[in-house]
Formats: structure tokens, sequence, C-alpha cells
């Protein structure tokens, strides 16, 4: 996968966790009242993480040759990091 490629993906991948990050919020009048706490810290918990994702990708559109492979690698850390946090959210629903 060439650089555009991967930039295209990435921005892709952006939309679809924010997407499940608003599918989730709509579940929130669902859970129950003794994990409702939880349940909103956690989703605070990946908002912030998708604005530090964000962040990792405006360093990915930005990045030189030579940073690229580590800023790519960053990223899809970052990117993958997010399946725990909905598998732990939708556990709480």
């Amino acid at each position: 996968m060439n650089k555009e490629e991967f930039k295209a993906r990435a921005n892709q991948r952006i939309d679809e966790i924010s997407a499940k990050i608003n599918e989730i919020k709509a579940e929130k009048e669902s859970v129950k009242s003794d994990v409702k706490e939880e349940f909103e810290e956690s989703i605070q918990e990946l908002e912030s993480r998708k604005t530090d994702l964000q962040s990792k990708y405006d360093d990915l559109l930005n990045a030189s040759d030579e940073k690229w492979e580590e800023v790519k690698s960053t990223f899809s850390d970052a990117a993958d990091s997010f399946e725990e946090g909905f598998s732990k959210l939708s556990s709480l629903v």
C-alpha cells in the first residue's frame, strides 16, 4: 500500500471510529443505571483517544519520507487500540 492509499485508509478508519462512538453514545439510555457512570467515562476516554488519533493523522499527512514508517506505525497502533475500548463498552450494554 502506498502513502496515498494508506492516508485514505487512515481517514476512513477515523470516520469508522467516529461512527462507532456515535453509535455507542446512542445506546447510552439502554445501559443499566449501575454501570452508567462507567459507560460515560469510557465514552469520554474514547473521545479523547479519537482527538489524539486525529492528531496522529495530521502528523501522518505531514510526515517526511524519513519519518513515514514511524508515523504510520504510531497511527496504526493508536487506531487498533480502539477495539479494546469498543469491546469494553459493548460488555456494559
